[in-house]
């Protein structure tokens, strides 16, 4: 990945981490709240604006259609503004869209807020990755991609328990406006901090796009993104009503419970991106088994306040372990049949874990909705992953021929 001669004081630092990394990490963390927060919020958020739960969960799926039409389709429309440039409008789009949603007097004000949001959230993972690669040498930028997505991990395990307790302690309304200030925070520190010079990607053309998402291996790919992903988010996104209702925690103890279950996301992408690096496909397969069992033990476990946080702990280890390897298997998939459109095929394969989401938070509204009711969401999006398990399978299979 090349860069100018401008920012080469920034790629310079031999010891410690460039200081445009953190304001990078700053934002990602901010971003990742956002996006998250809202499934510790749905009680709150429901009973607020009088509307069901199931008409909450839209609130996950629409910022997640949000992200899937950001990553690809304006990344590639806002290929030739500045990356900086770029970078500091991000950050004001997502400020203004969760102040939207601070004072939206309404359902609809607050999904269009969440959509907003959405937008800025899929092409700032797609060019930042690009912006902190460019500030470390080469044999570095893998190293400096990981520590920007921290930020997005280091959300989960704290950002989304301590907006959850804001948002029930002083209303939700609040947790937006917390975030809203990690974005200016995030905003400030890539205006000081980001150099000015960093040098735009070629141009990706239109036919190369549409070779990735015509190349059958590659759909396969996304597929299992989708539904391997979106099995989470069948029951994910009702989290905190099924620990409430089903489990009987009270509040405070549900944000304790998303505490252990954000520590159990980090474990377990690490865990899942060292057990991916040889043979992903591989390591795919069996995530996905565990993880179908998972979800199905913990529907039986779910009314037990000991055992129901024992599996979900490991549920939540294996729901995101997947991650790492769900993005280096397609990027070796782009690498083999269609060399140079690696990071097109990445900025997919963000639309199809955000698709994913969009469809299993959905679903959990119907199946919430319906007479299954709350306690059916982990074995409904188990049967999600057992689709994922038949298309890795089958990818297995045309791999081996």
């Amino acid at each position: 990945m090349k860069t100018t001669e401008a920012i080469n004081p920034a790629t310079k630092v031999k010891k410690g981490i460039p200081a445009a990394l953190w304001a990078l990490t700053i934002s990602a963390f901010g971003i990742g709240t956002t996006e998250f927060v809202i499934v510790g919020l749905l009680p709150t958020v429901a009973t607020d604006l009088n509307i069901t739960i199931p008409s909450a969960g839209l609130l996950v799926s629409l910022y997640a259609i949000g992200v899937a039409i950001g990553a690809p389709v304006l990344t590639a429309l806002t290929g030739s503004i500045p990356r900086k440039k770029l970078l500091i409008w991000l950050m004001i789009v997502f400020i203004l869209g969760n102040g939207l949603a601070s004072i939206a007097p309404g359902f609809i004000t607050l999904v269009i807020a969440r959509i907003i949001t959405g937008l800025a959230h899929g092409v700032f993972f797609s060019i930042g990755s690009t912006i902190a690669a460019s500030l470390v040498p080469e044999n570095k930028r893998a190293s400096a991609i990981s520590i920007m997505f921290t930020g997005l991990t280091v959300a989960i395990v704290t950002g989304v328990p301590f907006g959850t307790f804001i948002g029930q302690q002083f209303g939700w309304r609040a947790t937006f406006i917390g975030v809203a200030a990690l974005g200016l925070i995030g905003l400030i520190s890539s205006w000081i901090l980001v150099p000015g010079h960093i040098k735009n990607e070629q141009k990706i053309a239109i036919k190369d796009q549409f070779k990735v998402i015509t190349n059958g291996r590659l759909l396969l790919a996304f597929l299992m993104t989708t539904l391997g992903y979106g099995g989470t988010f069948v029951a994910f996104t009702y989290l905190s009503p099924i620990l409430q209702k089903i489990t009987g925690l009270s509040e405070s103890m549900v944000s304790l419970v998303l505490v252990l279950y954000g520590i159990a996301i980090a474990f377990g992408n690490l865990i899942g991106g060292k057990v991916s690096n040889k043979n992903p496909l591989k390591a795919l397969l069996w995530m996905f088994i565990l993880q179908a069992i998972a979800l199905l033990i913990f529907t039986f476990t779910a009314s037990d306040s000991v055992w129901g946080i024992v599996t979900l702990f490991i549920m939540g280890a294996l729901s995101f372990s997947n991650v790492p390897g769900l993005q280096l298997y397609v990027v070796q998939l782009s690498e083999r049949y269609l060399p140079g459109t690696e990071d097109v095929a990445s900025a997919f394969n963000i639309a199809a874990f955000n698709v994913g989401i969009a469809i299993g938070a959905f679903v959990g509204g119907m199946v919430v909705e319906s007479t299954l009711g709350l306690e059916a969401t982990p074995w409904v999006g188990a049967l999600f992953v057992f689709l994922a398990i038949i298309v890795t399978l089958i990818s297995s299979r045309i791999s081996r021929k």
